[in-house]
């Protein structure tokens, strides 16, 4: 259901993060496993045997990592509002007015009153989610989006400023090593940029990305790659497991994307009896592909993707990893763009040397 009443809130760190923060030295050190070494503190020991920092790590790495990536978003979000308060002071001072008549000549002045027709649009394409009658949320849903037009236009004007500042953020992103195995690719395989995707193929929100994904691929044609592991939520989801195995059947056959498609496209009425018809309808060899699902020869290799996405801390789907920065479920294209973005700079940089 959308929230209509406030803009969306900053996220925090749980109360057991604080702790960490506070009593553990881990979170300083990188997420990536370091080098075996016999200087490894001693964290316990149990009837003789030690347990070293470097063990503790390896087993909580996942947990860690989603702290880590907590952090640098709160750092980055932070750094950010220092960054846009700055330049507003500087512009105030330059024009010789207060910043609080700034923002409303150049913010607030600048944003028009939310109309009928916008409440109306924006009620029509939500109505599903909001699941109220409109006139019981009406003056709520006009201040919602006076308020997120203000926030638009705040982001364009401090962008303009940007425009003509130095700016340079040292903030790295915290990464996580993630394996592709050998799972399935789509894109250049030598692209530099590699999106793991950890998918479920009865997961409304995996469906619902499908869209955003074709037109990151699209639009960095030949700078990315999607790598698709399994992750069916099989508590919730009764098919998802025997529909990643039956997609792993087809791919014998090289029809793993085209039945990707398929799933996903009739997500809805996904039942054992589908599988095989999305099978047939590909025109795949069904004495093959059905030999292949009843002996189940991919569960062990759904399990290990589930195993690997468990390792670097996957709890729910979709989950992505863009170079081992971690994106939570189904994002718009720009929060793809954005980490893409910078992942190319960063490597054009190395590339230059700088």
């Amino acid at each position: 259901m959308v929230s209509i009443t406030k803009l969306p809130q900053k996220r925090h760190l749980p109360w057991w993060g604080g702790l960490l923060l506070l009593g553990l030295s881990l979170l300083t050190l990188p997420v990536q496993a370091q080098p075996s070494s016999p200087a490894s503190p001693v964290v316990a020991t149990v009837n003789g045997h030690t347990i070293t920092e470097e063990e503790l790590r390896a087993s909580i790495q996942g947990e860690l990592y989603k702290l880590e990536t907590q952090i640098y978003t709160l750092k980055k979000e932070g750094i950010e509002t220092l960054i846009g308060n700055y330049l507003l002071e500087q512009e105030a001072t330059r024009r010789g007015i207060s910043v609080k008549e700034l923002i409303k000549k150049e913010i607030d002045d600048q944003v028009a009153p939310v109309t009928e027709t916008e409440a109306q649009q924006f009620y029509n394409a939500n109505k599903s989610r909001i699941n109220r009658p409109l006139e019981q949320i009406k003056p709520q849903l006009i201040r919602y989006l006076q308020n997120r037009k203000r926030e638009e236009r705040r982001k364009a004007f401090l962008a303009s400023l940007r425009k003509g500042a130095s700016i340079t953020v040292n903030l790295q992103p915290p990464r996580i090593e993630v394996s592709i195995d050998d799972d399935p690719i789509k894109g250049d395989p030598k692209a530099p940029i590699t999106i793991v995707e950890f998918s479920d193929f009865q997961c409304p929100f995996c469906k619902r990305v499908l869209p955003t994904l074709r037109q990151v691929l699209s639009t960095y044609q030949g700078k990315v790659r999607l790598v698709y592991r399994d992750f069916p939520l099989r508590s919730i989801h009764p098919y998802a497991q025997q529909g990643a195995e039956a997609a792993n059947c087809a791919r014998e056959q090289g029809k793993f994307w085209e039945y990707h498609d398929a799933i996903f496209g009739d997500q809805e009425q996904l039942t054992p009896d589908k599988l095989s018809t999305y099978a047939q309808n590909l025109g795949l060899d069904m004495t093959a592909f059905k030999q292949c699902l009843s002996s189940r020869k991919y569960r062990d290799e759904v399990q290990k993707d589930i195993d690997d996405g468990e390792r670097v801390g996957v709890s729910g789907t979709p989950a992505f990893f863009i170079n081992g920065r971690l994106l939570s479920g189904a994002q718009p294209f720009s929060a793809f763009q954005e980490i893409i973005e910078e992942e190319l700079q960063l490597l054009a940089q190395q590339k230059s040397g700088r």
